[in-house]
């Protein structure tokens, strides 16, 4: 596995999501595998004040940086998300906010937002 790339996605527990994130992390950063770290509407609790759930998914991050040399971070938040139902452009509102929460813990890695749309493509935020 040493040969392996990384990528970490903080993502919904939405099963609908898992796939369309993984496949467009893995074709848009050339990875090999993307480690998934699940909470309902993750886009709602990164950029949320719940410091002890923000505690647990920096960990699984530097786990996911440490032990496989994760290169990206990327953040999802997605269509129709009964853990987090607003409107897509608070979504996407959100999505900024994660990136930049998660830009301030000074990981080494690059870090995106993606929108998962109604019809499951992928949109950058």
């Amino acid at each position: 596995m040493t040969d392996s790339k990384f990528a970490t996605a903080i993502n919904c527990i939405d099963g609908r999501t898992q796939t369309p994130v993984s496949d467009w992390i893995k074709e848009k950063y050339s990875v090999n595998y993307v480690d998934m770290i699940t909470e309902p509407g993750c886009d709602k609790v990164v950029c949320g004040r719940d410091q002890n759930i923000l505690d647990k998914i920096k960990s699984k991050a530097l786990i996911s940086i440490n032990a496989h040399k994760s290169s990206l971070v990327a953040v999802a938040g997605h269509h129709d998300c009964a853990g987090n139902p607003v409107s897509k452009e608070e979504h996407l509102e959100q999505i900024k906010k994660c990136v930049e929460t998660i830009k301030s813990w000074n990981l080494p890695i690059e870090t995106v937002g993606l929108w998962v749309n109604e019809k499951s493509e992928i949109e950058q935020v």
